[in-house]
């Protein structure tokens, strides 16, 4: 491999999905749904898969659009927007869960929604910053804390959408990248060609 492939790779660094905040907080998310969907739903209650699989959804896309970003910039883009939708739906079940128990929903300046972003402006957060209130609050709290994480999630997979179709802009896709790299090679064989002719 000649300096200049090393410089434009044609297969591009990808899959650290751990390090992205929207993978982290979307974990999470799943952690949470998991552990409220047992202990605050009848077994056999459909909406226990439905928001189950909804997480499961949102955190699994995350990690599929990483691993694919390396071929397929379409596919991150693709499997990202997924993502969203999912972690969008199961906003709606726990909002469900909450209206139809006449509980109350935080509104998102309240002092517990904003405590709740607080606690979740660490760098590196996991299921045990929030353990403590999901194992001692009532469901009307944890389904509240979930809503709180699910639009933090959502802002930052907006945010890392539009960082996506900004670098799909400039840079394209593996078709581009393929092209441009065989163009320089022929370019680069020629010039090797008239040095030694």
């Amino acid at each position: 491999m000649n300096n200049h492939q090393a410089d434009n790779p044609i297969i591009l660094p990808h899959g650290n999905y751990q390090e992205l905040l929207s993978y982290q907080k979307s974990e999470v998310i799943y952690d949470l749904t998991f552990r409220f969907c047992e202990k605050h739903f009848k077994k056999g209650d459909r909406t226990i898969d439905q928001m189950v699989q909804a997480a499961r959804s949102g955190k699994q896309n995350i990690v599929e659009g990483s691993k694919a970003s390396g071929t397929s910039k379409e596919m991150e883009i693709k499997l990202t927007n997924v993502a969203r939708a999912s972690l969008e739906e199961l906003l709606e079940d726990y909002r469900d869960f909450l209206r139809v128990r006449d509980f109350a929903i935080w509104d998102k300046d309240s002092k517990e929604a904003q405590y709740v972003r607080k606690l979740g402006n660490k760098s590196h957060t996991t299921y045990e910053t929030y353990r403590e209130f999901v194992d001692t609050r009532p469901a009307e709290v944890i389904a509240n804390i979930s809503i709180c994480l699910i639009h933090q999630a959502n802002y930052l997979l907006d945010q890392q959408l539009k960082r996506l179709e900004k670098d799909f802009l400039k840079d394209g896709g593996l078709r581009e990248r393929m092209t441009k790299a065989r163009l320089q090679a022929r370019d680069q064989q020629r010039l090797d060609e008239r040095r030694k002719g």
